[in-house]
């Protein structure tokens, strides 16, 4: 009918009013003091389980944005050796095919001036795929940073799931002290009365 709180503060008043036991003022106090000190430790433990779960929303939400931008890096990546293979195969059989024939791609008879500007051709050509290589090694290790970055959103997500079941035994062995003093409030009651 009544809640706890009130009701303790009524058999306090009553108390001082009254003056009939001095054990009953002593009693009455402490027992509202723990009340107030487990609501402001439940009070503590909601809004730190409320920033917990936000936390953890974001996080979620930061995961799944990096194993998006991972798993597009990683695309780009394969299609890009991929490419970078394909080009070298080409470069190769076409330097072999110059080397050996001496012929001129563009006119397509043999000379050595056609020979060697191929050569330098080649030899641009070649410039330009190191230059990629060397490109594709900075996306490799960009790569590797993001999949470590990945770990380690992965380790905190594991660690805040821990802390909430962590948190959630606190709860739930606060619900069963809360019940058990619950029931020594109800005994007292029925012993003062």
């Amino acid at each position: 009918m009544s809640s706890k709180i009130p009701r303790g503060v009524q058999l306090h008043t009553e108390t001082k009013t009254t003056g009939d036991n001095v054990t009953r003022k002593n009693v009455a106090p402490k027992v509202l003091k723990g009340l107030s000190t487990r609501y402001g430790k439940q009070a503590g433990l909601k809004e730190q389980n409320q920033h917990l779960m936000a936390t953890n929303e974001e996080l979620q939400k930061n995961l799944s944005e990096t194993q998006e931008r991972v798993a597009e890096l990683e695309l780009q990546y394969s299609d890009i050796e991929t490419e970078n293979v394909e080009v070298k195969k080409n470069l190769r059989d076409c330097h072999v095919l110059l080397v050996v024939a001496n012929i001129d791609p563009v006119v397509g008879e043999r000379v050595g001036e056609a020979a060697r500007q191929d050569e330098d051709k080649r030899k641009e050509v070649m410039s330009v795929s190191t230059n990629l290589l060397d490109e594709l090694k900075v996306f490799r290790d960009s790569a590797s940073q993001q999949r470590a970055r990945l770990e380690e959103i992965q380790s905190k997500v594991t660690d805040i799931t821990k802390a909430r079941e962590h948190m959630k035994q606190e709860r739930e062995d606060f619900s069963q002290n809360a019940a058990e003093l619950e029931q020594a409030l109800k005994e007292a009651e029925a012993l003062l009365l």
